[in-house]
């Protein structure tokens, strides 16, 4: 994909319906053959429209008007250079705790879980967070994670975790001031309910931290998976993660994670990770598909904000 389609991709399967702005903005990008130019001088996985706009926005730069952005990028891009060379999309989302509850409260109980591509590790307190699917409201306090669920009746319990780790190239802390201003950069500009839960998820969070390990998800998982404690299932997870692992680390990976004990729940396009005769995809947004041990359960949106069951 070059990088014009995938600012147009972006535009038109992500952000459109979900950021009117971030649609914009992608699509102006799109044809701007300046800015086109300074995207391509970077290393392909640095390239990415999210990364760029959220670190145009954690430098104080505009994203609601393309010409305005077209001439902050210009003026200051070794500055902005130096931080889409630095940083990754870590997209943060605890609301995709919504789409993997189905999954982690069906598995024998109590629970190890193992973040992979974790971030600040938000997604691995399912069990903290309060959910509501239509009128089924589940658990107490904030954040509630709100979700469209078809297909299949919405959980009716919480799961029980006994151990909770994450393994990212560059953990954040959700104690860090700086890396909660990265995280927040990374939420789009109309969220502001995300951003309210962001605050949310990172108050449970710092109360209890988990173990955050910096690591390779093929080179350091084994070790991290023995920490887990005896007695407990151990789950790996990851949700849209993959797509910025090379595809033969892509690889290594799966048959890594088939082979350790326990489960493993993907979140990811079926574009990263492929499966056999999926059912039609609903409607033109961007969907990951939710499997579990490699079998394919359910379309999801990528902020968990929707899930179609057929597993």
């Amino acid at each position: 994909m070059t990088i014009t389609e995938s600012y147009v991709e972006f535009g038109t399967r992500e952000a459109r319906g979900v950021s009117p702005t971030y649609e914009r903005l992608s699509l102006a990008a799109s044809r701007d053959e300046e800015l086109l130019a300074l995207v391509e001088t970077l290393p392909p996985a640095k390239r990415q429209p999210n990364l760029l706009f959220g670190v145009v926005r954690l430098l104080g730069g505009p994203v609601d008007d393309p010409a305005a952005f077209h001439d902050f990028t210009l003026t200051n891009w070794p500055a902005i250079e130096a931080e889409l060379r630095a940083r990754a999309v870590q997209t943060n989302e605890p609301g995709r705790c919504a789409v993997l509850l189905p999954v982690l409260a069906a598995l024998p109980q109590p629970l190890a879980l193992l973040e992979v591509g974790a971030s600040a590790g938000l997604c691995l307190y399912p069990d903290r967070y309060a959910y509501r699917y239509g009128d089924h409201l589940l658990g107490t306090g904030e954040p509630v994670l709100d979700c469209a669920l078809t297909g299949t009746a919405p959980p009716d319990r919480l799961p029980e975790v006994v151990w909770r780790a994450g393994l990212d190239l560059n953990p954040l802390r959700v104690t860090d001031p700086a890396d909660v201003a990265w995280l927040d950069a990374l939420i789009w500009p109309e969220h502001s309910h995300r951003r309210a839960r962001l605050r949310a998820a990172a108050t449970v969070a710092a109360t209890d931290p988990p173990l955050l390990a910096r690591g390779d998800l093929v080179d350091d998982l084994p070790a991290l998976a023995a920490q887990a404690p005896p007695g407990a299932t151990l789950v790996v997870f990851h949700t849209s993660v993959l797509y910025q692992v090379p595809a033969p680390r892509r690889a290594a990976f799966t048959k890594l994670v088939r082979g350790l004990p326990g489960h493993w729940i993907a979140n990811e396009t079926p574009a990263v990770l492929p499966h056999d005769a999926l059912p039609e995809e609903p409607g033109e947004a961007l969907h990951n598909v939710l499997s579990l041990d490699g079998v394919p359960l359910a379309w999801t949106r990528t902020h968990g904000q929707a899930m179609t069951w057929w597993g």
